[in-house]
Parts: C-alpha cells; sequence; structure tokens
C-alpha cells in the first residue's frame, strides 16, 4: 500500500516552506505540543494565523499543554515576541523551560516542533532554514519526542517571563 501524502516525509527549505509546515502541524495538533528553539526568530510563531492555532491548543481542554524549550529567553522578551506574550497570559497551559545542558546550546542546535498526532518539523540545525517535516510519523517523532522529554526534565522554568502582576 503506498504511503498517503500526510505520512510522507518531505524536505523543507526557506522561510515560507517552513511557516506552512509550522501552520499545518499546528492546525493537525488537538491537545499538545512540544517545542525546541534554541533561538526564537522574529517571525517563527508570531503570524496571527500561528497564534490563533497556538491559543485554539490552549484552550482545547484539561489536557492541553505547550512545552517549549528555549534557550534565550529573555531575548525574546526584549524583542517582544508575540509568543512570549501569549505565554505571559496563559502561563498554566504554555509552559516555557531554559535547558540546563550544553548539547542544546550554540549555532548548530536542533530545533523541532512536535503535535500530539505524530507530526513533526525538524531542523538538523536551527539557524539554517532547512530541514525535514512529516503530519503524521510516528517512528519519525519518537526519537525527537524522547530527545525533547530528556531536556525537558533537566530544564529551569524562564522565570524572567512571569508577568510582573502574578
Amino acid at each position: 500500500m503506498p504511503p498517503t501524502p500526510d505520512t510522507d516525509v518531505r524536505a523543507v527549505e526557506g522561510r515560507e516552506e517552513l511557516a506552512t509546515a509550522r501552520l499545518q502541524l499546528l492546525t493537525a495538533a488537538r491537545y499538545k505540543l512540544a517545542i525546541h528553539l534554541p533561538v526564537l526568530p522574529p517571525d517563527a510563531y508570531s503570524s496571527s494565523l500561528e497564534l490563533a492555532e497556538l491559543r485554539r491548543i490552549a484552550t482545547s481542554g484539561r489536557g492541553a499543554e505547550i512545552r517549549i524549550l528555549l534557550n534565550d529567553p529573555a531575548a525574546a522578551l526584549r524583542a517582544g515576541h508575540r509568543l512570549i506574550d501569549l505565554a505571559q497570559r496563559l502561563p498554566s497551559v504554555l509552559q516555557i523551560r531554559v535547558p540546563a545542558d550544553e548539547q542544546s546550546e550554540g549555532p548548530s542546535a536542533s530545533g523541532w516542533l512536535l503535535n500530539d498526532t505524530y507530526g513533526y518539523l525538524f531542523l538538523p540545525d536551527a539557524d539554517r532554514l532547512e530541514g525535514r517535516t512529516a503530519l503524521h510519523d510516528g517512528p519519525g517523532q519518537a526519537p525527537l519526542l524522547l530527545q525533547f522529554e530528556q531536556i525537558w526534565e533537566r530544564a529551569a522554568p524562564a522565570t524572567q517571563l512571569q508577568p510582573l502582576d502574578m
């Protein structure tokens, strides 16, 4: 039986293809996301459509959970990134942590977006606009999710992002 287009792993390259892949994965998600971002570029997770999907997931019900590993949350806060604003409004559902180990740092650190329908976007080098994506590929997503869980357990909450009025 030939694979359906949803299970195909495909290469993505360039800002537009990456934005399309992110939006497809966000739209396909039901309740959970795991995102690893060595750096939060100004154009990632900041469009009105992406933020609407993130808000939908965050308010989807009791099991809603968006976990983000971000190496430099202070830089995203200084830049006024719209994702940080959303995280400050929904802190119990949208959690941001700072990785504790050195392997997730540096210019060649990888980045990924994982959803709860076995979809993923993987950038082997987060500074380069190329990687691979699939809307439904459990075997391809599994090692990324395992690595995310290991980093998440050792990561510290990004306390500098907590709203001042809490």
